[in-house]
């Protein structure tokens, strides 16, 4: 029985793509997630150059970050602590084409879907007045990636042996 061999990277430009931008994503939620999970007061005035580049980003587009309830702090804590760690991983695993990565890549899409795409988009457009964005546009380009990249990785995702064919 013969093996199937993985196409070189150059002929899997999209998983050159997948590879920047989940290592974007690890960066942005190392930084910003990590800030909010652990409670750095996102002021104007902040001595944090970070923190108040957040707090400039929250308020009017994302109140849910300048006063987090307690299921916003976990679910910042998962993506600082868990969800940027493994998209270092996806991200090396893309490039090498380590078909291994499909069935984790295919839990993390769908989880992240979940909780970005419903939950918090669900809040900030539908949830308490408080929580409602007032920048729907700015609020949205900022955030539709995280939830649009991992639905094409799910699709990239969905077949045996993802690097062994172009999507």
């Amino acid at each position: 029985m013969s093996q199937v061999q993985n196409l070189p990277l150059r002929e899997r430009k999209i998983d050159i793509f997948f590879a920047i931008m989940f290592t974007l994503f690890a960066l942005s939620a190392g930084v910003t997630d990590t800030m909010l999970a652990i409670g750095v007061p996102l002021t104007p005035d902040s001595a944090n150059p970070m923190a108040r580049s957040v707090y400039a980003y929250a308020i009017d587009a994302d109140p849910l970050f300048l006063h987090p309830p307690v299921w916003m702090r976990i679910a910042v804590g998962l993506s600082a602590f868990v969800y940027a760690p493994f998209c270092l991983l996806l991200s090396y695993a893309l490039v090498r084409g380590k078909n291994w990565i499909q069935f984790p890549a295919t839990i993390y899409a769908t989880s992240i879907s979940v909780i970005t795409g419903v939950i918090v988009f669900g809040v900030e457009f539908f949830g308490e007045p408080e929580w409602r964005t007032q920048n729907p546009a700015k609020f949205l380009a900022y955030n539709l990636p995280y939830v649009l990249v991992p639905l094409l990785l799910l699709a990239r995702m969905r077949k045996p042996l993802p690097f062994a064919r172009k999507f």
